[in-house]
């Protein structure tokens, strides 16, 4: 199983940041010690002081396949989540001034909560998905996946060059304006389409 990233997919998130907009899909991955299921609390790492949260939403992979021709790209996702993209900020800002890698700053342990899926079946219009997380009960990041700047099926193809995609892998797909610090003691919830499919308390 594998958790693949996309960075910068929503050009208000880029801009937010003051970074350019990429002309191709911008991958990293995290490991599965990464994932947080179940609703399980979250706890603040003692490696950072800046640490962001990132609302996303998740494809799971449901066929295997490698170089997916665009017309065949829909059938490799039958159900989406909501997830979390924590990023420990300073760290990132610290190895980007270096150019190094962001793993320490992406990758760590429990740093993607998921949440239980649902079927893209029973979403109003798969090109436009509404998905909004709040804390502590008030709005910090709403998005809609008809601004996504590299669609699902776009990034199925591209990822596809370069990894096998395997069934039950996951994509977090990008994360739109509003990211911020996290805080112990906060409570995030994350809804798609208005339906709350994740609780993340943060200790």
């Amino acid at each position: 199983m594998k958790i693949i990233c996309i960075g910068r997919n929503y050009v208000d998130h880029a801009k937010e940041l003051n970074n350019p907009l990429p002309t191709k899909p911008i991958i990293f991955m995290k490991p599965p010690t990464a994932l947080l299921i179940d609703d399980r609390p979250f706890y603040y790492p003692d490696f950072t002081k800046n640490l962001h949260h990132e609302a996303e939403i998740v494809l799971k992979i449901c066929k295997n396949g490698r170089h997916v021709e665009p017309q065949f790209a829909s059938t490799y996702y039958q159900e989406i989540g909501f997830g979390i993209d924590f990023t420990a900020r300073d760290l990132q800002d610290q190895l980007k001034a270096k150019g190094h890698p962001w793993e320490i700053a992406k990758a760590f342990d429990f740093s993607a909560p998921i949440s239980r899926f649902i079927s893209l079946d029973s979403i109003p219009d798969r090109n436009n998905i509404h998905f909004r997380m709040t804390k502590n009960g008030e709005t910090v990041q709403e998005g809609s996946t008809a601004d996504l700047i590299f669609s699902f099926d776009q990034l199925i193809c591209h990822i596809s060059r370069f990894f096998r995609l395997q069934i039950g892998d996951y994509i977090f797909t990008g994360t739109p304006a509003g990211v911020g610090p996290v805080q112990i003691g906060d409570t995030l919830v994350g809804s798609i389409e208005d339906n709350e499919l994740l609780t993340c308390e943060i200790k």
